[in-house]
């Protein structure tokens, strides 16, 4: 049994989308990650270098947000996932891009992707 680490609705402005109003004016994304590991470690020390510090990990995961911009959320999410995989400790990570204003002319609760990555051998 995987272990997980869960940071839901972190919330960051950025700049994505295919059309230049979007590169523009900038909407809202949220972000869902959820890290598979092996927390034992971590409990039996309770020292935070032995887990994924997930307020620094949050911080680095909205700098790419807020970072440069890619027309879809499907690069941004590969983007956010790889820099969960780069935490040596994680075997894998469901990470989850939601455009809750998404240029959609019909009413709508949620656009997402969800992209699911993992280590050979351990996933």
């Amino acid at each position: 049994m995987r272990d997980r680490i869960t940071l839901r609705g972190l919330r960051a402005r950025g700049h994505h989308g295919v059309f230049d109003f979007e590169r523009r004016e900038g909407q809202d994304f949220v972000v869902d990650a959820v890290l598979y590991l092996d927390t034992a470690p971590a409990a039996a020390s309770d020292d935070v270098e032995d887990t994924v510090h997930y307020g620094l990990l949050a911080d680095r995961l909205v700098a790419i947000v807020t970072g440069d911009p890619v027309d879809l959320i499907e690069t941004l999410a590969e983007r956010l996932a790889a820099e969960c995989m780069s935490e040596s400790i994680v075997e894998g990570v469901e990470l989850t891009v939601h455009k809750p204003s998404a240029p959609i002319e019909h009413e709508f609760a949620d656009v997402s992707v969800t992209v699911t990555r993992g280590r050979r051998g351990s996933w």
